[in-house]
């Protein structure tokens, strides 16, 4: 499933008295003392952590550091007949959380793919309050995307990504486009899709300056190119990478296809890419534009959103464009995109109203 998770801790609190007056590391709700981060790392290479589970605390006093049973996570023994329990923690513990997380969420949707059971894990992360004070924090690019190379998306949870409350209206597209195509002796971009939505416009408009969210998640794999040297140009490690964007409120679809081919021949060329025009609602933006999976918050007035009725899924470049001679260009790839909207107060139904249309129309631009 290829999702790369760490640790975080809650646990704050020690009980055992042979630790008296020891404090916790980590603060609650904070990376786990041990855990790994991407923020050295070039800001094109992906975001790494995706996302953060409980990985248990360390404890200190003056120079001091242990690892009390208070603040590590009780599994099962590897040999029950020597006893029935243990403590592990670190990121052993939050790979093992992360792996039954998976588990439970493929049971509950076996016919769903890979790339959907990983988009559906991110697209349920929230930051702490803790990891979301330092994100408010951040005025820069640079300090929004250092937070995120720490925390990743956030914690996931399966009952967000398993279920839908009547306050939540939640849409999955599994689909595929052909990135490339050759034309002559020259390898150009292919596909476009257009993702409709079904928003229940005319209740949207009716709540007028209600606060909601949009969040976007985008999920596929790559084929990972055999003598790459890393994630910049020009000899680039992914086959592929696909982008999104959402239309905006007066934004005709010429329009917004039109935009997203500038945004897709500006960062293939290497310049910065334009990401969301003058929309400043995004919480990312386009510090989500790295890796194989990307998810973002947009928040704003409901009438607003009503009139931002599609999604773009288009692809940019990579080995598979740059290097002919494999003749990989004319593969397909599949993705799997989730969007979900939410009245921020909690009391409006959005579901309801939206259940007859949730088939979501898609057009295949070229």
């Amino acid at each position: 499933m290829c999702i790369r998770d760490s640790a975080y801790t809650e646990k704050t609190t020690i009980v055992d008295e042979t630790y008296a007056g020891w404090e916790p590391v980590a603060p609650a709700g904070d990376i786990c003392p041990t855990s790994r981060t991407s923020v050295t790392w070039e800001k094109a290479w992906p975001i790494k952590p995706e996302i953060v589970l409980e990985g248990g605390n360390w404890a200190s006093q003056g120079d001091q550091c242990d690892c009390p049973d208070d603040l590590g996570i009780l599994t099962t023994h590897k040999n029950p007949t020597k006893r029935h329990f243990d403590i592990f923690r670190d990121t052993s513990a939050a790979t093992a959380a992360a792996g039954n997380l998976a588990g439970r969420i493929m049971a509950l949707n076996p016919e769903r793919w890979p790339e959907t059971i990983r988009a559906m894990i991110v697209h349920s992360a929230e930051w702490t309050p803790a990891m979301k004070e330092q994100f408010d924090a951040a005025p820069s690019e640079q300090q929004k995307r250092a937070v995120l190379r720490k925390y990743g998306y956030g914690v996931p949870s399966f009952e967000r990504a398993a279920l839908s409350s009547a306050n939540d209206l939640t849409l999955i597209a599994e689909d595929e486009l052909q990135p490339f195509w050759k034309e002559g002796s020259v390898i150009k971009t292919r596909h476009m899709n257009l993702h409709r939505f079904p928003w229940p416009r005319t209740e949207l408009e009716q709540l007028d300056e209600t606060e909601v969210e949009l969040r976007i998640t985008l999920s596929y794999f790559v084929e990972p190119n055999p003598g790459e040297r890393g994630w910049l140009r020009r000899h680039r490690y992914p086959s592929h990478a696909l982008r999104f964007k959402v239309k905006q409120a007066l934004e005709s679809v010429d329009v917004f296809r039109a935009r997203i081919n500038k945004a897709a021949a500006e960062e293939e060329a290497g310049g910065t890419p334009i990401n969301a025009g003058k929309d400043n609602n995004w919480d990312l933006g386009r510090v989500r534009d790295v890796g194989s999976i990307h998810s973002d918050c947009w928040r704003g007035p409901a009438a607003e959103l009503a009139k931002r009725s599609a999604v773009g899924v288009y692809p940019i470049g990579g080995w598979w464009k740059e290097n002919p001679a494999q003749e990989r260009y004319d593969r397909k790839t599949r993705y799997a995109l989730i969007v979900s909207i939410r009245a921020v107060n909690g009391t409006v139904d959005i579901y309801t109203p939206v259940k007859a249309q949730i088939k979501t129309p898609v057009e295949i631009a070229t």
